[in-house]
């Protein structure tokens, strides 16, 4: 499950990575360099940039940091399972104590009931914390490539102007 959660996060860092891509630099020789000295100049630019802020656009994008623990199970209905067997324990033990064996019986009835029903509701909103607390993640992990992106672009702008091009 996690390989799968860690999976789609990175296609999806993948895929608005693939944005970035589609608005790369414009570069025009203004000094009338010639196909091949562009080509030498733009891979000299690539490397300088990518030295001077460690990100390479070339590589796949990977996560700066593991993502956040799940803490809810997989479902709602074990929390309620748990929570039922536990509340009718707990009633049975309190209606022996208060009615004999029918008190037993009907607390049992009632402490499932009720710990079911907040099993289930406890279980479901750990699960929501869950996926907000990857959501959050899944952003900073997007913010951080865009980032880095455009550090990059800002390095190998500067670096191609250096050398008389322009850059847009």
């Amino acid at each position: 499950m996690q390989k799968v959660m860690i999976f789609v996060l990175l296609f999806s860092v993948w895929a608005f990575s693939a944005t970035a891509f589609s608005q790369e630099l414009m570069i025009y020789p203004a000094e009338g360099q010639s196909q091949d000295q562009m080509e030498k100049d733009k891979f000299e630019c690539y490397s300088w940039a990518k030295d001077q802020t460690g990100f390479d656009p070339m590589q796949a994008p990977t996560a700066t940091a593991p993502p956040p623990p799940q803490q809810a199970e997989t479902s709602t209905a074990g929390g309620a399972v748990r929570g039922g067997v536990g509340g009718a324990l707990l009633g049975a033990g309190v209606g022996a104590i208060a009615g004999g064996s029918k008190g037993a019986k009907k607390g049992a009835a009632i402490g499932g009931l009720s710990g079911g029903v907040l099993g289930g509701a406890r279980s479901h909103n750990q699960q929501q914390q869950d996926q907000q607390a990857r959501a959050q993640w899944e952003k900073e992990q997007a913010q951080q490539y865009a980032a880095n992106r455009n550090a990059y672009n800002r390095a190998y702008s500067a670096c191609m102007e250096g050398k008389g091009y322009t850059v847009k």
